[in-house]
């Protein structure tokens, strides 16, 4: 097979959460083990930090791995789902693995997929262990795809658990409340290994504390060991000022991920450094903050405010929850326009009312839908929206609907692009 034919294989052949829903997750970790088992168990090669969260575990993930970077240090980085290159899940030092490397690993276990039926997150995620393995990385930085308990992820035996925050989100799935979602987040807990949380949340908190007593676990509130003492939000940069609660001087940091609600994966980061740094890497403050200030571009990362045009001003972003909605729109309002535009799609099993009564009354909306059968229709969008106040027209393709949006946009508009991973991934590759 080559690349291509490879990645319509995997397609294909196995079950995708992105695509199908709920019916394409298995419900232990048997399959993982049974691959990973059959290569030798490359999750116990490398270290690792184990990453999980609502919202915000992708872009702290980036921001420990651009750290790593920066400091030297040879950088797995595994993370899901992915925009438009399958590769961009698996990288080093921000590269993706070689299509070559697709290919051959495929063709490798083949035999396996036949035999053990695992999921399409399965699969990749055995291939990342392995290619780390074979690379020999410093370090993984390893992110969930969904919940922590039974997450393929779950099987490694990371230096450090992180878990950003917890908010309604797959609520089918993970269950209906903070506090049940916190006991499958903090299903990444493991034994006499070090946590951090990064936002302290009444409901959550407890759950967490008690996970952690339950496993020796030591349990560290980043929001409790560092203070935010002046921000300074930017349309494409945020500036933190950051005291820590052990009396060192402040910390001044510039981050290419804009927002606010970066300041609370930030200052998990930052515990989560202290913690590595006993583990004896050497993390200096030079390389933290250089990292952070080139997140996007040491990874790859995309779709967190990524600007893809200035005239009209346009922006794309990966936000698909009523958190992710709200943290936005936050920064929608440090961007100057004329008229706004936004094209905007779902997936079914999102709370979509919820997200459309947050968007503003006054933007031109282009309802369109990514071509996954997991994609709510678009002209059930449409009929959603009407009832929230929300006007524009429905697009059975993110193409037509960006198309339509840049045609009606004058140069002092703004484009916002967002609703969903797979709106993003939709999007033309030369805008």
């Amino acid at each position: 097979m080559n690349y291509q034919q490879t990645i319509d294989y995997l397609y294909s052949r196995l079950p995708m959460f992105s695509k199908l829903g709920a019916s394409a997750l298995k419900n232990d970790l048997l399959n993982i083990r049974l691959l990973c088992g059959v290569l030798g168990h490359p999750e116990a090669k490398f270290p690792a930090v184990h990453i999980a969260g609502t919202n915000g575990k992708g872009s702290t993930s980036h921001m420990l791995s651009a750290i790593f970077q920066s400091a030297g240090y040879k950088t797995g980085l595994y993370t899901s789902p992915h925009l438009h290159d399958f590769r961009e899940r698996i990288r080093i030092n921000g590269e993706m693995i070689p299509e070559q490397r697709v290919v051959t690993f495929t063709e490798e276990i083949k035999q396996h997929i036949e035999t053990i039926d695992p999921s399409f997150f399965e699969v990749t995620v055995a291939m990342a262990f392995q290619w780390f393995a074979e690379e020999g990385v410093d370090i993984a930085i390893i992110e969930t795809g969904l919940g922590g308990r039974l997450d393929s992820t779950n099987i490694i035996s990371p230096l450090l658990s992180i878990i950003t925050n917890i908010s309604l989100d797959h609520t089918h799935i993970l269950g209906n409340t903070p506090e049940l979602i916190a006991r499958e987040k903090a299903g990444i807990i493991k034994p006499d290994t070090p946590v951090v949380i990064s936002e302290t949340q009444a409901g959550p908190e407890g759950v967490f504390r008690e996970m952690a007593d339950l496993h020796n676990a030591p349990i560290l509130f980043a929001d409790k060991q560092y203070t935010i003492v002046k921000s300074e939000p930017g349309q494409e940069m945020l500036t933190v000022t950051v005291a820590s609660a052990s009396g060192e001087p402040t910390s001044t940091y510039r981050l290419d991920l804009p927002g606010h609600y970066q300041e609370k994966n930030l200052l998990g980061v930052l515990a989560g450094v202290n913690i590595l740094r006993q583990e004896g890497y050497q993390l200096t403050q030079e390389a933290v903050e250089k990292g952070l200030a080139n997140v996007k571009r040491l990874t790859g990362l995309g779709g967190r405010w990524e600007v893809i045009g200035r005239q009209p001003y346009t922006v794309l972003d990966v936000g698909h929850n009523e958190a992710g909605i709200r943290a936005i729109l936050e920064q929608l309002s440090l961007v100057k326009f004329e008229k706004l535009h936004i094209v905007t799609g779902f997936v079914k099993d999102k709370d979509v009312p919820a997200a459309l009564r947050l968007f503003p009354q006054d933007a031109t909306y282009y309802f369109t839908r990514a071509q996954i059968p997991r994609a709510l229709d678009e002209k059930e969008l449409l009929e959603m929206a009407s009832q929230e106040g929300l006007q524009g027209n429905s697009y059975t393709g993110v193409p037509e609907a960006y198309a339509a949006a840049k045609a009606a946009a004058g140069e002092n508009d703004m484009i916002l692009v967002c609703g969903s991973c797979f709106i993003v991934g939709d999007m033309p590759q030369k805008p």
